[in-house]
């Protein structure tokens, strides 16, 4: 996630609570892509410095555990620009300038200059994220679907460069046998599943196989990743998206919550604050006097009601503004109430991170660390693919 600032609803519900299941089903890292900021924000390092912090914090009340996934901040990991470098040797020039959102965020660049190289390139360092940790799955929103796709094509013309091997067929064979009666039945029969049904369960268990297997050498390893999806070593593993229910959170205007567009209550709102926003909004422009009958689709504070408030209020909403039965300020404590108590538990949660910046900085110390380690194994399989690892 790149660090633009405090963090909204939207990404709670978009992003974060996801984040926070899925930290207990596979092994996560999460990242502050602060380098991405300064592609498009090149002028702001002291800004984005402490949108970092801020997001740190955000990330840790909405629930993400160092104690169950990686967090770090990717300029603590330098590894990414290696990779990132190593990649842009073979990294096509067409296939960057035909990423959708390059175009599309050159023309609406708020009137900033970014025809820079690290603007072109950053989808190549979004796909060296990934493949440095030889990711298995991405979770994503549809809009970036076209990014894990790129990350994909760059993972298999490397491997497609660097990957082939005389007689490979016949060593991955060899390979199967080293894991054991049992573990070969059962790798084959992954195997068969996924390249006969298309499997990606399948998938998944024979990659979690291999990587705990101690019988075989790190080549083996490789080949027997590639022999699961084709006829080479598998160096880097294409990534698959992991789409997820990412709800619309509407703003305070109605439109999608986002802070460009100023319609946002923040993860550490005050309740003051969340009260004062909700009690501004707009509502149905129909109804003038308290009286008149209103168009709960045409109201914000409805949309808002669909997002935070239970099935029993909702309804109470809707009847009562079709029927005039209740009027626009009435309608809205409720949804006061039910954002101020969703938001109490991680509010109460930050300010032990606030008042601790040293523990907030460790945190990430160590995710770093971690990250470090886990990427390191991924430069060597590069660097001795390219012919260029001198240790």
């Amino acid at each position: 996630m790149r660090p633009n600032g405090r963090l909204h609803l939207g990404h709670y519900h978009g992003v974060l609570k996801n984040w926070v299941r899925l930290q207990h089903e596979y092994q996560c890292f999460f990242c502050i892509v602060d380098w991405h900021a300064l592609t498009t924000d090149y002028a702001g390092g002291p800004e984005v410095a402490r949108n970092v912090h801020e997001m740190t914090i955000d990330w840790l009340a909405a629930g993400v555990s160092p104690s169950s996934a990686t967090m770090f901040i990717q300029s603590q990991v330098p590894e990414h620009a290696e990779l990132h470098l190593l990649l842009s040797m073979i990294c096509p020039l067409s296939w960057l300038e035909r990423v959708p959102s390059y175009k599309e965020l050159e023309l609406d660049g708020q009137h900033k200059d970014l025809s820079t190289y690290g603007f072109l390139g950053y989808p190549l360092l979004q796909a060296a994220d990934i493949l440095a940790y030889r990711a298995g799955v991405v979770p994503v929103g549809a809009d970036q679907l076209p990014h894990i796709e790129f990350a994909r094509d760059v993972a298999r013309r490397f491997n497609h460069l660097y990957g082939s091997e005389e007689d490979f067929e016949a060593k991955a064979e060899a390979a199967i046998r080293k894991l054991g009666k049992r573990g070969s039945k059962l790798y084959s029969s992954l195997r068969k599943s996924y390249q006969e049904q298309g499997d990606l369960e399948a998938l998944n268990t024979a990659r979690a196989l291999l990587k705990d297997q101690q019988t075989i050498t790190l080549g083996d390893q490789e080949r027997l990743f590639g022999y699961l999806e084709g006829s080479g070593k598998l160096l880097l593993p294409e990534p698959q998206a992991l789409l997820g229910d990412t709800p619309k959170v509407s703003g305070l205007d109605g439109g999608k919550m986002s802070k460009s567009s100023g319609n946002s209550i923040f993860l550490r709102d005050t309740p003051a604050e969340i009260e004062g926003k909700i009690r501004r909004m707009p509502t149905d422009p129909a109804r003038v006097h308290r009286h008149d009958p209103g168009e709960p689709t045409q109201c914000p504070v409805w949309q808002m009601h669909q997002n935070h408030s239970s099935d029993e209020i909702c309804r109470w909403s809707e009847e009562g503004c079709r029927s005039a039965g209740i009027g626009c300020l009435e309608c809205k404590a409720p949804l006061i109430e039910a954002i101020q108590t969703e938001l109490a538990p991680l509010q109460e949660r930050a300010i032990d991170y606030e008042q601790n910046p040293d523990l907030v900085r460790s945190i990430l110390a160590e995710g770093a660390e971690q990250a470090r380690d886990e990427v390191r194994e991924t430069l060597v399989v590069v660097r001795q693919a390219m012919g260029i690892n001198y240790r």
